[in-house]
């Protein structure tokens, strides 16, 4: 099969494992080759046959040089108007290199060093590192875990609000756990906001991936003061699997137009030539892919259920609404605050540890299932026989 056409085929079994292990990619070069990886978000597909095509005939003219957003803002728009309702000015969004990279530089406008970002943990962990980089305090307010999933708590979120935040760090949908907040507590959010004075920037770079029992809404779509002072950042990157090419885009809510504007205009050219262009494309022309994709995944997600049922029931896991990434709780199995360790170590598998996403991570793990259900139930498989006669005490 080719690297750029799927057929009929998921794009997530296009690639057997020793094309994958040709890849230069963070995913497939952090770990030997005997090991199986599922922890950074990074996908098994090959690239839409319409992004391809549009960087071959980049490479082909020589268009390598630095970026500007061209049509990617309006390109965005047309996207987020089709697929959740919501209509943004394209003459207003920002082009920066990354969502991460774009957050920083929105907080250094609307936020001063020292004050406090509340962010949901578990939570993204660059959040942990880059916050303080820039002199902001990093405040955990943890989700509710019961036993439909993970919720948030509005009342957590009121009293970390009322301590003196000057910003909350939304990430929706939520990683790692997958979840996509309603309409009713987006709101409640809103509202909060706007009591205490806080900011809303949203980390959005998800959203595309969310499945077909939930429905994403943008924050900044609400009618509410909070959502029209708020900023959102938003990729193709997760969805298209593009990281490694570099282009985002801040999008201002109705009222927040001139904190956007503040922000350094060299910022923009650290993003990637191919990064616009691939994501243009992507919100334009991909969205047939996009769909093939979330059948794939929604199969894995369910997959992913039964393999560990059968095979380690003790395994805490809500699929999840939204993501290719599953939130473990693997606390029963007795292997300590880092079980991902124990994996790598025993089992040949590579997950993503629990801890780097904050205090409410100890004990869990992150799982990586935009792959093929071959190596699906391989990684789960690999869990499973690290376990057997050699583990600590479990329970």
């Amino acid at each position: 099969m080719s690297s750029t056409s799927t057929g009929s085929e998921s794009p997530l079994s296009a690639y057997g494992l020793d094309q994958l292990r040709e890849r230069r990619s963070a995913k497939w070069r952090e770990y030997p080759p005997d090991v199986l990886p599922v922890w950074v978000a990074e996908m098994d597909t090959p690239l839409a046959e319409p992004i391809a095509a549009a960087l071959a005939a980049a490479i082909e003219r020589g268009d390598t040089g630095y970026a500007v957003a061209g049509g990617l803002p309006e390109a965005f728009a047309r996207f987020a108007a089709r697929r959740f309702g919501w209509h943004t000015d394209p003459s207003a969004i920002r082009l920066v290199p990354d969502v991460m990279a774009g957050i920083v530089e929105v907080l250094h406008v609307v936020t001063e060093p020292g004050d406090r970002i509340v962010v949901n943990t578990p939570a993204y962990p660059p959040y942990f590192y880059w916050l303080p980089r820039i002199g902001r305090q990093v405040v955990e307010s943890p989700l509710t875990l019961g036993p439909e999933g993970f919720r948030l708590d509005l009342s957590a979120l009121e009293r970390d609000f009322a301590a003196g935040a000057t910003a909350y760090l939304l990430c929706s949908p939520h990683n790692p756990t997958g979840l996509v907040f309603t309409e009713e507590e987006l709101l409640a959010v809103a509202r909060l906001a706007e009591r205490y004075g806080v900011r809303v920037v949203a980390d959005e770079i998800h959203a595309p991936l969310v499945y077909a029992e939930a429905r994403h809404v943008p924050f900044a779509s609400l009618d509410a003061s909070a959502s029209a002072r708020s900023i959102t950042l938003t990729s193709a990157s997760k969805a298209w699997n593009l990281a490694g090419l570099k282009a985002a885009l801040a999008v201002p809510g109705a009222e927040a137009g001139a904190d956007l504007a503040a922000v350094d205009l060299e910022v923009s050219e650290s993003a990637g030539l191919f990064g616009v262009i691939a994501s243009e494309v992507a919100f334009t022309a991909c969205e047939p892919w996009l769909d093939e994709l979330m059948a794939g995944l929604t199969a894995n997600r369910a997959l992913l259920r039964d393999l560990l049922a059968e095979r380690l029931p003790e395994v805490g896991y809500q699929p999840p609404q939204a993501t290719y990434l599953a939130w473990l709780d693997l606390r029963a199995l007795g292997l300590g605050d880092d079980p991902a360790e124990w994996f790598l170590r025993k089992g040949g598998v590579a997950l993503y540890s629990g801890h780097k996403f904050g205090t409410p991570g100890h004990g869990f793990a992150r799982f990586n299932f935009a792959t093929s259900p071959e190596r699906v139930a391989d990684a789960v498989g690999r869990m499973a026989d690290s376990l057997g006669g050699a583990a600590p005490a479990r329970g």
